[in-house]
């Protein structure tokens, strides 16, 4: 990565049909309007850190954040039948037509991005 990239960061974040970050919500108490945020560059990074932290999928709503816009993912994408979290292969598979032509074989156009996930 260049000096460039370091200041302008990743090359795929300034692609608006693209979501800026992800952010998964778990609702703190039952019914409430608050919840507490974790949030990753990429859903592969966010699953990855949820599972990490034995975070529930059950638990969680998870959201594309977009510069003017949110847009709740469906669980069908990033969770298996079972309710279990998905691999990251698995979720490879099902998000390559939710983001037709940024998923190829051998990765996507996420790579360029910061895979950590943060939460409180």
């Amino acid at each position: 990565m260049g000096i460039l990239d370091n200041v302008l960061g990743p090359q795929s974040k300034y692609d608006k049909m693209l979501p800026y970050t992800y952010e998964a919500r778990m609702p703190i108490i039952e019914g409430d309007a608050e919840y507490n945020s974790y949030l990753s560059d990429t859903i592969c990074g966010l699953v990855k850190y949820l599972t990490e932290n034995s975070i529930d999928s059950q638990e969680v709503e998870i959201y594309e954040i977009f510069a003017d816009k949110e847009k709740l993912i469906p669980k069908q994408l990033y969770t298996l039948e079972t309710g279990a979290w998905m691999s990251q292969k698995g979720m490879c598979q099902s998000f390559k037509d939710h983001y037709e032509g940024y998923i190829y074989e051998d990765g996507c156009v996420f790579e360029d991005r910061n895979c950590k996930g943060v939460g409180p």
